[in-house]
């Protein structure tokens, strides 16, 4: 069951200072007060730094709250230098704000599902401009699963020091509690239905935009397959011109403790009859210093762009795929395979991606 932590009361001057440093954090209260009356809002952690701050991890639903319907979860924010995932995710929260105050198309369609936001999964890393959450452990290398091939050295997750990149935290320990946060959500929110999405916006990989899907620890293919080919069919039928690769992220490389492989592994487990397709998007950052080479000087401008006509151009880009996918998610039952066409399914995956 999802643990609710509430927020303590903070001096304003204080909540000030914390706003200032934390710009995503405001615009999404911002925008939780505007769909107040739509959006039912649970603060799932409470991640307290050594300089006093405290932040607030949330967890934004709306739509039907039935088990019966399907879901889609948007991620942002689980690496602290890519604020731009954490954007792009705020970004499309608004716009669903704002068109329920006249898209009667999305009232009906909020009737058939469910949608879950977790914009900030690691603030206190956003605050202080590290990948890592405030004890110094990656948040996607945190997970209990280990690689069952070779990684790449550091890239792929170490314990050696939490002064290093990567860090994967020490063998044993509980997750951390973004981790936590994030997989209780999950659980309770998406597994929990006989289908959901996940899509988790990252960036600083290549300069091309790619959809990444499990697995990350292995290089074998994972049980549903079928249903990710299909999914990448209607989108290409519905999006013919768009700039994403699609493909496992054991396609580029592998690592320890992704928290994707392991809530999908947990599906698998706990629910197979269920489906759930977890799906990254590694927005291509090397495009942004190729056009603005002095990005490489700064640590914020490896991960994101920092030209504002281009910052809001990456923003608008991604809004139809997460559109996309809420939809896909609303109308699964009218694209996933019948268990007559999931051989054939598979078996196209496995000729394009393997």
């Amino acid at each position: 069951m999802l643990v609710v932590h509430r927020l303590a009361a903070r001096p304003r001057a204080a909540i000030a200072i914390t706003m200032n440093n934390l710009p995503e954090l405001l615009a999404l209260e911002k925008i939780i007060e505007l769909g107040a009356p739509h959006l039912q809002v649970q603060v799932v952690r409470q991640v307290p730094l050594a300089s006093g701050h405290c932040f607030p991890i949330h967890a934004i639903g709306l739509g039907n709250p039935s088990l019966d319907v399907p879901a889609i979860g948007f991620f942002g924010g689980v690496h602290g230098l890519e604020r731009i995932g954490a954007e792009v995710v705020i970004a499309y929260l608004q716009n669903v704000v704002m068109r329920l105050q006249w898209d009667t198309t999305l009232h009906r369609q909020l009737e058939q599902m469910r949608l879950v936001f977790m914009p900030v999964v690691n603030p206190g890393g956003m605050w202080a401009a590290t990948r890592a959450n405030p004890r110094g452990v990656d948040l996607m290398r945190n997970a209990p699963v280990d690689a069952t091939d070779r990684v790449p050295p550091w890239i792929g997750g170490q314990r050696v020091s939490a002064g290093l990149p990567w860090y994967r935290g020490r063998a044993g320990d509980a997750m951390e509690a973004e981790s936590q946060a994030l997989c209780e959500v999950v659980a309770q929110e998406l597994l929990a239905r006989p289908f959901s999405i996940a899509i988790d916006c990252h960036s600083g990989f290549g300069a091309r935009d790619r959809l990444w899907f499990p697995f990350a620890h292995t290089r074998k293919p994972i049980a549903h397959l079928a249903e990710l080919h299909a999914l990448q069919e209607i989108f290409l039928q519905a999006h013919s011109h768009h700039q994403y690769i699609i493909e496992p992220q054991s396609a580029q490389y592998l690592a320890h403790g992704d928290l994707w492989d392991y809530l999908y592994l947990q599906a698998c487990r706990e629910a197979p009859a269920h489906t759930f397709l977890p799906l990254t998007l590694e927005m291509g950052s090397w495009l942004w210093i190729k056009k603005n080479p002095r990005q490489l000087f700064s640590r914020n401008g490896i991960f994101n762009p920092l030209i504002n006509h281009r910052q809001q151009r990456v923003l608008r880009r991604h809004l139809s795929l997460l559109d996309f996918l809420a939809r896909a998610a609303c109308s699964h039952e009218r694209w996933v395979p019948l268990p007559e066409t999931r051989a054939y399914h598979r078996a196209q995956a496995l000729a394009a991606w393997y």
